[in-house]
């Protein structure tokens, strides 16, 4: 593999070519003149038998070819790949995410459930070495995404989720809790984080519970309440048209509401905090900056394929071009050419005469 780190260089190289035929041919033309102001060409050639316009020409090609050299090392030539070890701190960290119905109530623009996913994928901007997991549920609770760094996969399964992924109507916080607590790598008491994204309405069991037995593994539990207190109806639709809001088994309209209580005491029986979503603002950001300031733990090893610099040669050769220019006088070496005219000159042989 073969590639140019700053390939925008490379556009240089034309524009010096044609700069140094234009400067030479100038340079050539300008000598040329004066030489013809000063006296007759031919006169002045005799004149200065040493001089070298080869010489010259050796000297332009030289200087040429090094400007190349060097505007090549500034592209970043890049070859093969080198293998290096990368270490990775971070903490681990589950997001558990409510689908349940109540969550595409519009009380926070667009919905609950489209808010918080915004919220969660402008937190995996700030995320550098942290992995992070995904659990849904409802009813229930499932696995969407196992721990990892691959941000992008986290995307992709992250824009897929709505209420229908999972069939169980209800709010199981705690059964949430005590998967994404099972899914932690055992043995560890800290660099754990489950992040609980929900409005809190309805939950059917001890999430309080679970909240502590997950403080007893050494897990934070954080919760973010999606809603207002003073609820809202949810909103029905078909192919993208409301047609009325859902109802409850008597034809009344079902009113959600955010409860702040619960889930604010789950935080606190996590060892957590506890935020209110607002339209127009970022609640996971102080979470965020609350696992931020956790202890990090080393995930291992990992090894890396990058392409190797190759700027040192190009640049080595520039300076021999140079170091060649500087030593190439554009005189003749006289006694050379006396020497060349001495080897050149024929042998004649004279015959005595008799006395």
């Amino acid at each position: 593999m073969f590639r140019f780190a700053h390939p925008e260089y490379l556009y240089a190289l034309a524009g010096v070519a044609v700069l140094l035929v234009v400067l030479f041919a100038w340079a050539r033309r300008k000598r040329g003149a004066a030489l013809r102001a000063y006296g007759n060409p031919e006169l002045l050639a005799r004149m200065t038998p040493h001089a070298g316009p080869r010489r010259r020409m050796a000297k332009n090609l030289l200087l040429g070819v090094a400007l190349c050299m060097v505007i090549l090392g500034l592209a970043d030539p890049q070859i093969g790949t080198k293998m290096e070890e990368v270490k990775r701190e971070g903490v681990d960290i589950f997001i558990c995410l409510d689908v349940s119905n109540s969550m595409k109530a519009e009380d926070i623009r667009p919905n609950r459930l489209d808010n918080a996913k915004r919220e969660i994928s402008q937190m995996l901007d700030h995320l550098q070495n942290d992995r992070i997991g995904l659990i849904v549920f409802a009813g229930e609770s499932y696995m969407q995404l196992p721990l990892t760094t691959d941000y992008s996969a986290a995307r992709l399964i992250l824009s897929a989720i709505d209420v229908d992924v999972v069939p169980v109507p209800g709010t199981a916080i705690g059964s949430a809790i005590r998967l994404a607590s099972k899914s932690f790598v055992e043995g560890e008491k800290k660099h754990k984080v489950v992040i609980v994204i929900t409005d809190g309405e309805n939950h059917e069991d001890d999430a309080m519970a679970a909240a502590k037995d997950a403080v007893d593994e050494g897990i934070v539990v954080h919760t973010v309440g999606m809603g207002s207190p003073e609820g809202s109806p949810i909103p029905i639709y078909d192919n993208g048209v409301q047609t009325g809001y859902r109802k409850d088994n008597e034809g009344n309209i079902v009113v959600t509401k955010l409860d702040e209580s619960a889930l604010q005491q789950i935080a606190n029986a996590g060892g957590g905090k506890f935020v209110r979503a607002v339209n127009g603002q970022n609640e996971l950001d102080g979470i965020y900056n609350a696992i931020s300031g956790m202890e990090k733990k080393e995930f291992g090893a990992r090894v890396v394929s990058e392409y190797e610099d190759r700027y040192q040669y190009f640049l080595a050769v520039a300076v021999l071009f140079l170091l060649g220019e500087a030593f190439i006088s554009e005189r003749r070496n006289a006694l050379m050419a006396q020497w060349k005219q001495f080897m050149l000159k024929p042998f004649t042989i004279r015959e005595g005469v008799d006395s």
